[in-house]
């Protein structure tokens, strides 16, 4: 009987070990068949370690306060001291509103239209026109924020613009648009949904390609027309799509383009086009007061981070697609 056991734990032993051989083989395998996808992802995981996570180290002079001459590590510890600071500034609540205000806008007005102009261009029968549409539509992503800065203020310039121009030959008069600060919101998101629009469009496309044909023969067959194709095949196969993309935005609702905040901006309408980014630039690049900007920086990525957090399991409860 103890020889039988013997045995039989000796051809387990085997056994265990021959499979053990066989799965660090087709490790071994599959690591040398895949060795040219890492190295072309090894440029992406340097380039993230250096310039994502590194500079994580200087993170640190959000608690201290910062000495260019005692350096990151020898200036003295001050805790949350800037958070406090600016946390009770005076002009806090108008910041956080102002960008809050803005990605909203740009979030309510500008986010669906991409989808509608997606689904718009995806009915075209006509190559030739489709692809007419599709490179007018996204020709304006590639014209730099300098560039598309400068246009805007030649078209609302109040004595030449062309907007004035034309309000003017129909009787109106004339608007210094740019000099009040209840029309700044207004021509932030609209310039921005013009430069964008045509580029995210891309991406519901590319979704729309995966649209199963034979959903679509179905409906045609039972009589369904254009827009309840639209509706309740197409739509319907891109939502994943539009509901990861509304999570990434939701999660940056702290994050603005500032470029062309301060492109776009002057004494006269900053009441309207402040934001945290612009605070930052004047009082770090421009004021040297490196600590308080990294503590808002850090400040708005907590907040950036919650906000995706909470969104996303949102997003998995509601509709079980979520992005992690």
């Amino acid at each position: 009987m103890t020889r039988n056991n013997n045995m039989a734990m000796n051809n387990n032993m085997a056994m265990n070990h021959n499979v053990t051989m066989n799965n660090n083989k087709t490790r071994n395998n599959f690591l040398k068949r895949s060795m040219p996808l890492y190295l072309l992802l090894f440029p992406s995981i340097v380039y993230v370690l250096l310039f994502k996570y590194g500079p994580m180290y200087g993170l640190q002079i959000a608690f201290k306060d910062f000495n260019g001459s005692l350096g990151i590590i020898g200036s003295p510890f001050v805790g949350f001291k800037y958070f406090a600071l600016f946390l009770s500034h005076p002009d806090f609540s108008r910041l956080l509103f102002n960008t809050f205000s803005i990605n909203i806008y740009q979030l309510v007005v500008g986010f669906p239209i991409p989808i509608f102009l997606a689904l718009m261009i995806n009915e075209v029968s006509n190559k030739g026109w489709k692809k007419t549409v599709q490179m007018v539509t996204y020709a304006p992503y590639f014209i730099s924020v300098v560039a598309l800065s400068g246009i805007v203020v030649l078209f609302l310039n109040y004595d030449s613009g062309l907007i004035n121009n034309i309000i003017s030959n129909f009787g109106g008069a004339r608007v210094d648009y740019l000099a009040k600060a209840q029309w700044f919101k207004t021509i932030y998101v609209s310039s921005s949904i013009w430069q964008t629009t045509g580029w995210n469009t891309i991406i519901y496309l590319a979704a729309l390609s995966t649209v199963d044909t034979q959903n679509i023969e179905a409906a045609i067959v039972d009589g369904a027309t254009r827009v309840q194709r639209m509706l309740y095949v197409n739509l319907p196969a891109i939502l994943p799509t539009i509901i990861v993309l509304l999570v990434m935005n939701l999660g940056q609702m702290m994050s603005v383009g500032f470029e062309k905040i301060l492109l776009l901006q002057n004494p006269l309408n900053m009441e309207s086009s402040d934001v945290v980014a612009t605070y930052v630039y004047r009082m770090g690049l421009i004021g040297g007061q490196y600590s308080l900007t990294a503590a808002i920086g850090f400040f708005n990525n907590i907040i950036n981070l919650i906000l995706l957090i909470t969104f996303n399991f949102i997003a998995r409860k509601a509709s079980d697609v979520s992005i992690f």
